[in-house]
């Protein structure tokens, strides 16, 4: 299993038009086989911070949608970014 979580940055007047850039990536997302979950929010704390978090079966799952990434406009608009990707050798309860 793989997650992918992090943190981009855009310009903090830009966050709601880019939020709104990404419901149907995220609904794409969700639909696609492998995914278990996928999420993108703006931070309650930092008005420019985007949270990114993706969890998927297989790394060949993840590829087959990553595809060629986001958008232009979504490219552009990202100031920075701190995204990584994790392999997880197990799930246990809390």
């Amino acid at each position: 299993m793989f997650i992918v979580a992090g943190s981009l940055y855009v310009d903090p007047e830009d966050r709601d038009d880019y939020l709104a850039g990404c419901v149907e990536v995220v609904e794409a997302a969700r639909k696609s086989p492998g995914c278990v979950d996928f999420a993108i929010s703006g931070d309650l704390v930092e008005p420019g911070r985007v949270n990114v978090y993706e969890r998927w079966e297989s790394e060949e799952e993840l590829l087959a949608f990553r595809g060629s990434g986001p958008t232009e406009d979504q490219q552009v608009a990202i100031r920075g970014a701190e995204v990584h990707r994790y392999l997880i050798s197990g799930v246990e309860a809390p």
